[in-house]
């Protein structure tokens, strides 16, 4: 009897060896497949432009994104970032095939993009429909915080209405009576001069004529004509790029710069003047940055992107490294583990952003909340006249978030 007692303690014995061993290998496999989880890297696919009129803002988002990953050690949320890159040509036709191959075939974590608001557009609606992680480090069609609004779209740029409606309001503040917009016919070009439009007109101006231009088309001569018959008091423009360039250089070379003032939002002249020259001294524009701010964290980003990048950073520079600074607060508030999606989200939509362009939070809509300058062209920099609008939030309208 002794002996099967002493049988069946050494069974028991065996098997809760056996159980105590089971758990901790299990436990191990929990703690390692974590482990491989947070050492994963993160994937950021970049759709921009590369080539063609957007070239040089798709290069600036790019670096400017990149220069804050790299503050943070070359990782964000204690995961290291893979890149993967996309030109999206700025054509809209394309950016459906372009948006799901980073989706579906890379399987990105974060889609970062775009200039072009066409193309901006369709990428949203791809977010929205798998439910990716999107991040605008530029384009501000007014849907995409609009009626396409999301809980994981954001932007950190600005809507196309924001910098409109403070020049609207610098000019009607200037007793401007009559004013012609002039843009390309595409959503960022409608949505700018409707901001303009609306403040301009509920100070008491008139805006007598809205032209418009196919993108990218640049021939402007018979507009300039026009124009010039019209005789507003004011004219106000949406261009950026190569075509703003042109039309600033057009517009001397017409003999109206000195007689009609050329109004526009910052787009018009940042990241251009060096090819403007004479021909954009002294115009007005009003934007969320400008080239002489005095905040501390834009005297150390333009001290960082020199050094990285041998320029001067502009305003896409500062899209895309505000970008990557709201993808670190959601990143960071959940150490890396993009399972927490709903807390990820939180952070991101209460983040309160350092930008080089000052205070940044974001509305309900994910939109930036955040001061619009005038800005004065001065030399080779867009120097702050003062604050045209404090603070100002997109309205959103059509966001049901």
């Amino acid at each position: 009897m002794r002996q099967s007692g002493n049988i069946v303690r050494h069974a028991g014995a065996r098997r809760r060896t056996r159980c105590a061993l089971a758990i901790a290998s299990a436990s191990l496999l929990m703690l390692t497949g974590s482990a491989v989880a947070q050492q994963a890297k993160f994937k950021v696919g970049l759709m921009l432009p590369y080539t063609g009129t957007y070239a040089a803002l798709g290069t600036a988002i790019t670096n400017g994104f990149k220069l804050a990953v790299e503050e943070n050690g070359g990782k964000l949320g204690g995961r290291e970032i893979e890149y993967f890159r996309v030109d999206d040509e700025s054509d809209p036709a394309k950016a459906p095939d372009n948006a799901n191959k980073l989706i579906k075939r890379d399987k990105v974590d974060v889609l970062v993009g775009t200039v072009h608001s066409g193309v901006a557009l369709a990428m949203a609606k791809v977010a929205r429909d798998n439910n990716t992680l999107l991040i605008i480090p530029n384009a501000g069609a007014e849907d995409i915080t609009g009626p396409l609004c999301a809980p994981n779209i954001f932007r950190t740029s600005f809507s196309n209405w924001q910098p409109g409606y403070a020049m609207g309001k610098v000019a009607a503040d200037q007793k401007k009576k009559t004013a012609v917009t002039f843009t390309w016919k595409y959503a960022a070009g409608d949505e700018s001069v409707g901001g303009f439009k609306e403040a301009f007109e509920a100070g008491g101006g008139k805006v007598v004529k809205e032209l418009y231009l196919p993108f990218p088309q640049v021939e402007f001569q018979s507009y300039l004509t026009e124009i010039a018959g019209l005789k507003p008091d004011v004219v106000y423009v949406f261009f950026a790029g190569g075509g703003a360039v042109k039309f600033v250089k057009d517009y001397a070379a017409a003999g109206l710069k000195n007689t009609i003032p050329l109004y526009g939002p910052g787009f018009l002249t940042d990241g251009t003047l060096e090819a403007q020259g004479d021909s954009a001294q002294g115009l007005l524009t009003t934007l969320h940055y400008a080239d002489d701010l005095t905040n501390p964290k834009d005297k150390a980003f333009n001290a960082a992107y020199a050094k990285a990048f041998k320029a001067k950073p502009d305003v896409y520079a500062v899209g895309g490294y505000d970008a990557a600074q709201l993808l670190a607060a959601g990143l960071n508030a959940v150490n890396g583990d993009i399972g927490k999606r709903k807390e990820l989200i939180a952070a991101m939509e209460s983040a309160k952003i350092d930008s080089p362009r000052g205070p940044l939070t974001l509305s309900k809509a994910h939109n930036p909340v955040h001061d619009i300058y005038l800005r004065k062209v001065e030399g080779k920099e867009n120097k702050v006249v003062g604050v045209a609008v404090k603070a100002l939030a997109d309205p959103a309208r059509g966001c049901k978030l």
